[in-house]
């Protein structure tokens, strides 16, 4: 009778530029559109601000994050272990 819905969470991949905050880190995503008129791909770039509790990634690496719970103002994902 009762049925278990499971949330669907948001999940990119991205690469870290700032790793000076303690226990965040800033990650870049980059994706591609298409320009209407002229048929020309772009980039869009946006930041988030990722939660990581180890403190092990660094400026460069890739890493994948999903969404969570409001951990502070900012910080609203955190990153996958693997």
């Amino acid at each position: 009778m009762t049925e278990v819905k499971e949330k669907i969470l948001k999940k990119f991949k991205g690469e870290v530029v700032s790793d000076k905050m303690s226990k965040t880190i800033v990650v870049r995503v980059d994706r591609f559109r298409m320009h209407p008129k002229y048929q020309k791909r772009y980039r869009i770039s946006r930041k988030y601000k990722v939660h990581d509790e180890k403190g092990q990634f660094k400026i460069g690496d890739v890493v994948e994050f999903v969404e969570c719970r409001p951990l502070s103002k900012d910080k609203r994902w955190r990153v996958i272990y693997k």
